[in-house]
């Protein structure tokens, strides 16, 4: 394979999903960071919960999209299928539209929902026999036509984005470390090749590194690492010309979103190529050719080469090395115009000590949607207002627990066992303050 220095440069400034491990006495420390919140906040909004699922057997949606009818608020379900969004109250005559890739969307008025046991049932769509006659007869000249309509299809004017994220780390079912943070991201126009920037409206974090096995693992580049896995906005991953011969492409599927005909383009590295690259699907409406929807994995067969580009730092007498890692991006439509909303990854890596029978396993997730948006005239964040590319979710001075911390800002619903999790870090702390 020819040697590919700028996709080997931009790679690495890819997955800032890196691993630092530090070798310390096992202890506990937790904390909470930033503003208080105005308590008039609550007086403003609705909260309302619930859970989308499936009509016929109730089983949870994960990852689908919920969004105010004619706004840009928006959020997504979670991996068990539950959400929450809070709706300014000047827009409860409003509708709520719930949408997942291969069912038909849901409109839902507002005012009808109550408290927090609200059950969204989607339909699953079938798709005709004249939709199948459709396949593209070569999947290398629909990738291509995809790339050259990037600037078509994607927003071409500069955002400004209220987007909420968090980011895990688990010794196998046991949170080990938790943050979050509300956070405004300045989004270029896809046809600015100007990195996004990144400042911070609120957090915390909790951490419970007893958890972690005598290690601390922190994940460097926090919300940058999300937005970084937007393939329209950073193409060099999978959509770049100059990487393109290193795939192969073939036409997998065709499903739906509601009346959206989708293509499920699949992709993985060739053979003979030797560095770890991806494989994947893109969904892809058939009309427009833009990418709705990607879920992808980086090869893990060369566990030296992947390790080398995750961890950062490691301790004497281990070997570090991700066996998975998976991420997945989805975006918003409005007025023929797509833009990221949501992106999520997942990494799960094994350490094997010299000295020792058994080995640890962990988990990192990262996940990010966008609340509401809006273009802006308005230039960039200054420097010293941007958080830093290199970021580490820093611990603080307080506690975790604070019922009215976000205020009106919308957030992913948490699962059930980051809620238990909490609780048990809280436990621990309010043992050592006593």
């Amino acid at each position: 394979m020819k040697a590919n220095p700028f996709f080997s440069a931009q790679i690495n400034r890819v997955f800032t999903l890196l691993i630092i491990a530090l070798f310390i006495s096992g202890n506990i420390l937790g904390s909470t960071f930033l503003k208080k919140q105005d308590q008039n906040d609550t007086l403003s909004y609705k909260l309302v919960k619930g859970t989308i699922m499936d009509s016929d057997n109730g089983s949870p949606l994960i990852f689908a999209n919920l969004t105010v009818e004619d706004t840009n608020i928006a959020t997504v379900s979670n991996s068990e299928g539950d959400f929450s969004l809070k709706i300014p109250k000047e827009m409860l005559n409003k509708k709520l539209t719930v949408s997942y890739i291969g069912y038909k969307s849901k409109m839902v008025d507002i005012k009808d929902l109550k408290g927090d046991k609200n059950k969204i049932k989607l339909e699953l769509l079938t798709v005709s026999l004249d939709a199948i006659n459709v396949f593209p007869k070569d999947p290398y000249l629909l990738i291509q036509a995809v790339i050259q309509r990037r600037n078509e299809n994607y927003i071409q004017e500069e955002s400004l984005m209220t987007a909420f994220y968090r980011e895990t780390i688990k010794n196998r079912r046991q949170y080990a470390s938790l943050s979050e943070a509300v956070v405004e991201v300045y989004k270029h126009s896809y046809g600015n090749d100007r990195q996004d920037v990144i400042r911070l409206m609120k957090g915390r974090k909790s951490a419970d590194y007893s958890k972690l096995d005598t290690l601390v693992f922190k994940l460097q580049g926090g919300p940058y690492s999300t937005i970084m896995l937007d393939i329209m906005k950073n193409p060099y991953m999978i959509l770049d010309y100059d990487v393109l011969e290193d795939y192969t492409f073939s036409i997998a599927n065709i499903t739906r979103e509601d009346n959206r005909l989708l293509y499920v383009l699949e992709f993985a590295q060739r053979e003979w190529v030797q560095e770890p690259l991806f494989y994947g699907k893109l969904y892809i409406d058939a009309e427009s050719l833009a990418i709705v929807n990607a879920t992808y994995n980086i090869n893990t067969e060369d566990q030296a080469a992947v390790a080398r580009m995750f961890i950062k730092r490691k301790p004497a007498g281990a070997q570090v090395y991700p066996t998975e890692a998976s991420y997945m991006v989805s975006y918003r439509e409005k007025d023929g115009k797509w833009i990221y909303g949501y992106s999520r990854g997942e990494l799960t890596f094994k350490v094997k000590w010299n000295k020792r029978l058994f080995n640890s396993v962990y988990h990192t997730g990262i996940e990010m949607a966008v609340t509401d948006w809006k273009a802006t005239n308005e230039k960039p964040f200054k420097s010293s207002d941007r958080m830093k590319m290199n970021i580490v979710m820093t611990d603080a001075q307080l506690g975790f627990a604070d019922d009215n911390f976000w205020g009106k800002y919308n957030v992913i619903e948490p699962e059930k066992s980051i809620e238990t999790a909490i609780k048990k870090i809280q436990k621990n702390l309010d043992k050592l303050e006593h």
